[in-house]
């Protein structure tokens, strides 16, 4: 079966397949976005009233983490790296119980809309500014990423171009997320993860057929070197390991769950404080059935093509296309789920795209526009429409500077390593250190972004050697050139394509020594280093600057109150005695001029 390499074009049934399922997802926006008109709710804005339960946050939680880049980079980098990458599973667990007793109970108690409000109440403007500019660098960066993914498999499957797909993802996800809101993402979201799941477990049965049982799969891999679970090397210059995987993804993935505005929005609109933890732990199952489904396609294939690797023989022109290269080989007799597969990368892009647009809009909104302004509600809602606009546009060119950063994967958590660790750091100053004041929160963050990106940037110019990255053999002895079809190669070979120099051996005369050492550190360790660098410079420099001396309301820091209550137990009325804002009317909600015009209504998912 590996060396197949006649996988044919799309059919007319898996253009109806993919049209019907992004068909639908638009027609859910529109519905949203004018329907919803009709509705006295104007009111319940990004967090409808705090009426979510648990259920529908954590479904929108799973299905905006499972983008385009984790369908297909996941399973090509256990392909060519292992599934130690599996190990993310113990990172999952810690970042959840972080994430849900300490960071969840502060914001939730706060009553805030924008994660980088608290950091005005504990700090000053000048530092929400601050951390406001770099979440939106770091958005922008990975929804491009995100955007890119997609397009690569849709010119892998169908011949696009490469960037006519780039920039018609772009405008679709543009005009869905600025028509339909935040009632739209999360509704789609319920659509998006069933249409996602399928299509992972489409391939999975068919991969097992094909290859005669699961067990071949298994042995394929032992014998490849595949299975290669536990590897305790405490070297943080290897690219994957237990101790780089666990530490490394546990602070990255901190800084997402923890303090990203885009998955903080989403947790803090359920009703009671226990309903927002819940919806936290339910999201940890989805994560590790995501996990589960991308590391056994990965296996699957180096099953298939063990004996024939689409990628050193070239018939593919970057490792990200190898999914949808085994789609097509396998499932080629199965009019529709090709179709169904790439649908099932678009809808993880729509799902991303669409909240993180949505939360740049706010952010920029909230943090940059409102407060220094008189307008009206109407009139800024206006603004963040055209913000949606502008912000998708901005990604579509990010888009164009992805397709040079390698592994999708990779430079995904990358962007959110470089940029969400220094972020991670600048709120663990605000909630842990009394003592901390704005000079060091200001100073830290700027020190520790500098740094991650100094190590982050170093990385893409001079990529570590082999000997870090320790990428598995692959083998090209099964391959029978004579009866490959050329369409593969001839669609993509375009010189856009950087990827396919990792095929190319490393000058290595001219690499500097900071090469060898600096440049090759993990790139799950950019946030260790990043939040690290950011606490200690804060705290040294609040302590010069007079830090002890300064009073501050500990209602803004972490503490006794925020441990007392469970999932089970905690109650509105225990919340809102602790409020330091205002009590909302319950029907009401925090206000957020990015979605003046909209209102979610899930009291039926209760």
């Amino acid at each position: 079966m590996g060396a197949l390499g006649d996988a044919s074009l799309f059919s007319p049934w898996d253009y109806v397949v993919f049209a019907a399922v992004l068909l639908i997802s638009a027609v859910i926006g529109i519905y949203y976005a004018f329907a919803g008109r009709r509705k006295n709710t104007s009111q319940e804005f990004l967090t409808g009233g705090r009426s979510m339960s648990a259920l529908p946050v954590a479904l929108s939680l799973t299905a905006s983490f499972m983008s385009a880049v984790t369908v297909l980079g996941t399973p090509a980098d256990v392909y060519r790296f292992g599934a130690i990458y599996s190990m993310f599973a113990f990172s999952y667990v810690f970042v959840v119980i972080i994430c849900a007793e300490i960071f969840l109970p502060v914001f939730y108690r706060l009553n805030i809309t924008s994660t980088y409000e608290y950091l005005e109440l504990r700090f000053n403007k000048c530092v929400r500014i601050l951390g406001t500019v770099i979440f939106i660098i770091e958005m922008v960066l990975y929804t491009g990423i995100v955007i890119y993914a997609p397009a690569l498999a849709l010119n892998q499957v169908s011949g696009f171009n490469l960037w006519g797909a780039m920039t018609a993802t772009g405008l679709v996800c543009t005009f869905y997320c600025t028509l339909g809101g935040i009632k739209a993402v999360i509704w789609t979201d319920v659509f998006q993860i069933v249409i996602m799941v399928a299509g992972f477990i489409a391939v999975i049965i068919r991969g097992v057929v094909v290859q005669g049982g699961i067990q071949t799969i298994i042995n394929d891999s032992y014998y490849g070197g595949r299975l290669n679970f536990w590897d305790f090397d405490p070297q943080p210059l290897r690219r994957h390991t237990f101790w780089t995987i666990v530490i490394g993804g546990t602070f990255l993935w901190v800084g997402i769950y923890g303090v990203n505005q885009s998955q903080v929005q989403r947790y803090i609109s359920c009703k009671t404080k226990g309903q927002a933890k819940l919806s936290l732990y339910i999201n940890l199952i989805g994560l590790m059935i995501i996990l589960a489904c991308a590391v056994l396609c990965g296996l699957i294939l180096y099953s298939v093509y063990k004996d024939c690797d689409p990628w050193t023989s070239q018939i593919i022109s970057a490792p990200d296309q190898l999914m949808p290269y085994l789609v097509l080989d396998i499932l080629q007799g199965y009019p529709g789920v090709p179709g169904l597969f790439v649908a099932c990368a678009y809808s993880g892009t729509l799902s991303t795209v669409s909240s993180s647009i949505n939360a740049l809009a706010a952010v920029t909104v909230e943090d940059l526009i409102k407060p220094y302004t008189h307008l009206s509600e109407n009139k800024l809602s206006w603004i963040s429409k055209g913000m949606s606009a502008l912000y998708g546009i901005l990604c579509i060119a990010m888009a164009a500077v992805a397709s040079f950063m390698g592994s999708v994967i990779q430079a995904a958590l990358s962007i959110f390593a470089m940029v969400g660790g220094p972020l991670l750091g600048l709120f663990s100053l605000g909630l842990f250190f009394p003592f901390c004041n704005s000079v060091g929160a200001i100073v830290g963050l700027l020190f520790g972004f500098s740094m991650s990106l100094w190590a982050g940037i170093g990385a893409q110019i001079y990529p570590p050697l082999p000997e870090r990255s320790r990428p598995l053999p692959l083998s090209i002895a099964g391959c029978n050139f004579s009866t490959m079809d050329t369409n593969w190669t001839s669609m993509t070979t375009e010189p856009t394509m950087a990827m396919v120099t990792n095929l190319i051996p490393l000058d290595t005369s001219e690499r500097p020594v900071l090469a060898d050492y600096w440049y090759s550190l993990s790139y799950l360790y950019f946030s260790t280093l990043g939040t690290i660098v950011t606490i200690l410079v804060g705290v040294i420099v609040s302590l010069m600057s007079g830090g002890l001396k300064q009073s501050i309301n500990h209602d803004y820091l972490f503490g006794r109150q925020d441990f007392s209550c469970d999932i089970f137990s905690c109650r509105k009325s225990e919340k809102d005695a602790k409020d330091l804002w205002p009590k909302p009317n319950p029907y009401q909600g925090h206000e957020n001029p990015s979605f003046v015009k909209d209102d979610i209504s899930l009291s039926e998912l209760k």
